[in-house]
């Protein structure tokens, strides 16, 4: 028989007695436990019970279950794809949150919301994945809950709707994700070589168990030919990060967007000013001309979002700013709104110091001309968009001779302007021939008919569409709106010559692109990591063979064993069946041995120290007395005499070992009568 050893033995302290756990490790950290978690979590049954145990291979659930299933993987895959999405587009969350403003009217982080909406919907259905799988491993039938199935159709439906508002109305967030792939497309490859090989571990179990080759044939190729496709994968990468180091061009230059606006309020001389502390190249900025004719700086078509018109005139907020006078515009102020929480532009702000609050607070709507001001103090380049005005403005055809007008009142060289807009060009040139004249996203062979080698370009619309012929073209390059830095170390691996940015403070400190690597560094990587991977494969390939091998052995080692003591147990109970029954041996002094008549009449008056005694009398006994011999085994069986044969009478010790032959006269007792005597024990 093999003996049992508990697989937990208590740890013994100096003195040799157990030592004592505490009694909530074994009563939380447990089996029961961990199942109950997980089948309380997924099937919301918190009640321990004995599940089931399905076999590895075979259907893990019903059919019903199993409609469900590409349910969840569905509700995981989308929403996967939209959290990349909207990680990737972070450059674009103003952009987004103003779009929403204009048609709300209310200021808020919806781009923050739906990133975080996004992220609870991932772990959420990953969540369920991995108990599912973990259920699975444990060879449990799954059953998920009616709640769950209804969260994971609103998951589904949810990410639906969000992908198609955004394939209907932006569709160059998709543009994005594609341009952050040219940059962390070496970093993914190498973490989903990673995760491939992590997983690798446990799918090696889940087909060492499948007992049809067929279904360990159907899981591990499509997993071995994933994972060579992964480290296959640089073979088709391209990245502009990943070049020599000779053939890196300079920084790009830095275009202040509407100033400094993470540092000031946009558009307002505090923003500029703190551009140009920050080395700002060129200063960038958004024109209108008040109904008096005079051009003045603002973004937005009215005054709702970065003035105090709501509490001055709240009923001309929605008015255009054209529409107003200059005196009245001067009045306003420009820079409360900024230093409010719930109004502030840009979620990743930093704080501002308290004189900058107090900076901030008193900042005014600033005219074009303080800007030339201060651009021809700093010889910063400036660039605008020049907004016409309304119908029945005074300049309404007019507009682009009264800004030429103030600017060459200003005095400031000429080249330092970036003339923009495209209206009344031909007056432009031949009032200020010195004008550098920027052109849009058009052919090169449109920008040479202009006799344009500028352009102000969305970085979205730029990178798909033919690159190289513009730098082909020695065509000068700015793209709007970069504010990540891995979008900016992309347009400098890719030879641009200037940004426009509201992140300045944080552009102008990078010194070297992010994510640069040599052709040969990438090339290095790329094979350690696949040699790494391929030994671990082989290792955890060799562990399990190891281990299954050893199972085998053991499997087989203990069937002998079981086998040979069954086939010994069947002889023994042959041998025993085989044998003849055994005597019963009775000690001299039991009444059965003196009395044997009475042993079978005597159960009739049950008792422990009673029996029953003939009504009869007994046959007299002769004297005549003849000496015994103790017998060796067992006592005969008594013969009809008359004669009592006697011995001197041995001691106890000797009367334990000894048995003496008593012969009794055969007696004929039809039943006894006679009641029960007591007789004491000897």
């Amino acid at each position: 028989m093999f003996k049992k050893v508990n697989r937990i033995e208590h740890k013994r302290n100096k003195t040799g007695k157990p030592k004592k756990l505490n009694p909530w490790i074994p009563r939380i950290f447990n089996h029961q436990c961990y199942v109950t978690f997980l089948t309380g979590c997924y099937s919301c049954l918190w009640k321990f019970r004995q599940w089931e145990k399905t076999k590895v291979g075979f259907c893990c659930c019903t059919w019903k279950e199993q409609l469900f299933c590409p349910c969840l993987v569905i509700s995981f895959v989308l929403s996967l794809m939209l959290l990349f999405l909207w990680i990737e587009t972070s450059n674009e969350y103003f952009n987004f949150d103003w779009v929403t403003f204009l048609g709300t009217g209310y200021w808020f982080f919806w781009s923050i919301f739906i990133l975080s909406l996004a992220g609870i919907l991932t772990a959420y259905s990953s969540l369920l994945l991995l108990l599912g799988f973990l259920l699975l491993w444990e060879g449990i039938e799954l059953y998920l809950h009616l709640c769950h199935k209804i969260l994971i159709l609103l998951v589904i439906l949810a990410c639906v709707i969000l992908m198609f508002i955004i394939c209907k109305f932006w569709k160059e967030r998709w543009l994005v994700a594609g341009l952050s792939l040219q940059i962390f497309a070496p970093y993914v490859h190498l973490v989903s070589i990673t995760v491939m090989v992590i997983l690798f571990w446990p799918v090696a179990i889940y087909v060492a168990r499948l007992e049809r080759e067929g279904l360990q044939v159907a899981v591990g190729l499509p997993f071995l030919l994933i994972l060579l496709s992964l480290c296959l994968m640089p073979l088709g990468i391209y990245s502009p990060c990943i070049q020599e180091k000779e053939n890196l061009g300079p920084k790009p230059t830095i275009f202040g967007h509407r100033g400094a606006p993470m540092l000031g309020p946009e558009n307002t001389m505090m923003s500029f000013e703190k551009a140009v502390e920050h080395g700002a190249h060129g200063l960038e900025t958004d024109i209108h001309l008040s109904y008096d004719r005079v051009p003045f700086l603002m973004h937005d078509f009215d005054l709702r979002r970065t003035t105090n018109i709501w509490e001055v005139q709240p009923e001309s907020a929605f008015k255009n700013p054209a529409a107003f006078s200059w005196d009245f515009l001067s009045t306003l102020n420009a820079g409360k709104w900024f230093v409010k929480p719930e109004l502030r532009p840009f979620y990743n702000m930093k704080p501002l110091s308290k004189a900058d609050k107090e900076r901030a607070r008193n900042q005014s709507i600033p005219t074009l001309a303080d800007l030339l001001t201060l651009a021809k103090k700093e010889r910063k380049f400036v660039i605008f968009d020049l907004h016409g005005p309304p119908p029945k403005h005074p300049l309404r055809h007019t507009f682009v001779r009264q800004v030429v007008s103030v600017i060459l009142a200003s005095k400031i060289e000429q080249h330092l302007i970036f003339w923009l807009p495209t209206h009344d060009r031909q007056y432009v040139r031949s009032m200020a021939p010195g004008f550098q004249h920027v052109g849009r996203l058009v052919s090169v062979k449109t920008l040479a008919k202009n006799n344009i080698s500028i352009i102000n370009v969305d970085y979205k619309k730029l990178f798909p569409n033919g690159l190289r012929d513009y730098k082909a073209a020695n065509i000068h390059i700015n793209v709007y709106t970069v504010n990540e830095p891995w979008l900016f170390s992309l347009a400098w691996c890719s030879r641009i010559n200037s940004v426009t940015t509201d992140n300045i403070g944080l552009l102008s400190q990078l010194h070297h692109p992010h994510f640069f690597m040599t052709p040969k560094f990438y090339m290095f990587i790329w094979l350690l990591a696949d040699i790494i991977s391929v030994l671990f494969i082989v290792a955890i390939f060799c562990f399990h063979w190891r281990r299954e091998t050893k199972k085998e052995k053991l499997f087989e080692t203990s069937s002998t064993l079981t086998d040979a003591q069954s086939r010994r147990e069947n002889e023994e109970d042959l041998h025993i069946a085989m044998k003849p029954p055994a005597r019963v041996v009775e000690s001299p002094w039991t009444l059965a041995a003196l009395y044997p008549a009475l042993s079978k009449s005597g159960k009739e008056h049950q008792g422990r120290f009673n029996f029953a005694a003939p009504s009869k009398k007994l046959l007299p006994i002769k004297n005549a007395v003849t000496p015994l011999k103790p017998s060796k085994h067992d006592i005969q069986p008594p013969m009809p005499t008359t004669v009592f044969e006697l011995t001197q009478a041995p001691s106890r010790q000797a009367t334990s070992k000894a048995t003496f032959q008593t012969p009794l006269p055969t007696l004929k007792v039809d039943k006894p009568t006679m009641p029960s005597i007591e007789v004491p024990y000897p």
